[in-house]
């Protein structure tokens, strides 16, 4: 049993110092000397739990699709409507970004064009958007002219986006500022038609966003 504990402690350890990697250099750029010195383990402990590089990407965008997972049932969950659903889960996916280098790792190697295989994290967020974007337009939230499958390839792209940046826009109270805006320029397209129509519908979802 301690045995195993001990590995499941350096099997995360890697994982963390991995997506650091990852998140601050690039798939290309890490190498697996300098995350195993980041995770304070052997260069053999870590080819113990990982044959390669690529074995080690796919654990930290796994780790990142389980929490991006996560939050989309979380905030089905506990939100009213589909725009409300969508309005949280962005918001909840910009703040991991910001704060959890695994979520924002597992975003940059989804797009990583280096990687030979992955992206299944970018795919599945797209799908779900896009599935919560329907259910909006099917219940009047959006506007008539605004296609689901346009908006989720445009919402997609974007957070994909944000997590290749990552912390480049400086220390972190910096970033939290344009990630802020970014979620108020973009929600704001969505829902400014409907919410003209039905006034008080968008201020009610961005209250059930502070609240959850």
């Amino acid at each position: 049993m301690v045995k195993q504990e001990r590995a499941a402690r350096t099997r995360r350890a890697l994982i963390n110092a991995a997506a650091e990697a990852f998140a601050d250099d690039g798939y290309a750029l890490a190498s697996l000397p300098a995350i195993s010195k980041r995770a304070g383990v052997s260069t053999g402990a870590l080819h113990f739990h990982f044959s390669s590089k690529d074995a080690l990407a796919a654990a930290v965008e796994s780790a990142a699709e389980h929490t991006v997972r996560t939050m989309a049932e979380q905030c089905g969950a506990s939100t009213v409507t589909p725009l409300q659903c969508l309005v949280s889960a962005v918001t909840r996916l910009l703040d991991a970004v910001s704060t959890d280098p695994v979520t924002r790792a597992g975003l940059r190697l989804a797009g990583d064009p280096s990687r030979k295989s992955g992206g299944g994290l970018i795919r599945w967020w797209h799908e779900w958007v896009r599935d919560v974007l329907v259910a909006a337009a099917e219940a009047g939230e959006l506007p008539r002219t605004v296609s689901p499958e346009g908006a989720a390839m445009a919402i997609s792209a974007a957070v994909a986006g944000v997590g290749l940046l990552g912390g480049a826009f400086g220390p972190e109270p910096l970033a939290q500022v344009h990630l802020a805006q970014f979620r108020e320029f973009l929600l704001s397209r969505l829902a400014v038609s409907p919410w003209s129509e039905q006034p008080g519908r968008l201020d009610g979802a961005a209250e059930s966003v502070e609240s959850g």
